[in-house]
């Protein structure tokens, strides 16, 4: 299994920054999360980006075609996840991509048609922890709908000992930072079949931060 390390963009990331520690360190491949860049932004992020292979990339559902082509050629990408369309409708017409494209787990319970439309599961594993400590309805539904449908990518982030309130005033547990390898010791509850080819940190923290959790989740999922 390989774990990647992640370019985010949200909030608490600097993505630019690293992209060049990425450069700095010649790292060749990690994932990209193009969740919170506008197009303007995120034409800057593929050029500064150029080198660097990204087999997963989670898309925005706002996304043009024309981004999907480039992700697949110049970057060599292999897989994409989205958020549900019931919480952000796509805007485009993705049918070119079905066979790549995978749905996250997050705010709303997998829904087993949506996902006959794409090609199965992006399981985050942070979200799905979340629910089984705050929503046990939806996390008893979301292991049945696992059993059904092939978890093609995955993501992992933190789970911390309190309740946040996330960007949307949610209260949760899932994180996407750490302070302590530790808050990975959730993964260890999860059977390995659960783990894809294709599996990112969802993590703000710097790339040798990352490097540092990859080991350890390793060490955890022998």
């Amino acid at each position: 299994m390989e774990i990647l390390p992640a370019i985010t963009t949200t909030r608490g990331s600097d993505w630019k920054e690293k992209i060049k520690e990425a450069k700095k360190l010649g790292l060749k491949k990690a994932c990209f999360f193009l969740t919170c860049l506008n197009l303007e932004q995120r034409k800057d992020f593929y050029e500064l980006a150029e080198e660097i292979e990204a087999p997963f990339v989670h898309l925005r559902t706002d996304m043009e075609i024309w981004e999907l082509d480039y992700l697949t050629e110049k970057h060599k990408t292999q897989v994409f996840n989205l958020h549900s369309y019931s919480e952000f409708p796509i805007v485009y017409d993705y049918s070119r991509y079905t066979d790549k494209i995978f749905i996250e787990n997050i705010y709303f319970p997998l829904d087993e048609k949506e996902l006959e439309n794409f090609s199965g599961i992006c399981l985050d594993f942070a979200h799905l922890e979340n629910d089984r400590l705050m929503e046990p309805e939806k996390y008893k539904h979301n292991l049945k709908v696992l059993d059904k449908f092939k978890i093609g990518c995955n993501h992992i982030s933190a789970i911390g000992k309190k309740v946040r309130l996330d960007d949307r005033n949610y209260s949760r547990y899932d994180k996407h930072s750490f302070e302590k390898l530790s808050e990975f010791d959730y993964l260890k509850k999860y059977p390995l079949k659960y783990f894809s080819d294709f599996t990112a940190l969802e993590l703000e923290n710097s790339l040798e931060e990352q490097f540092k959790a990859r080991k350890y989740i390793l060490s955890l999922l022998k």
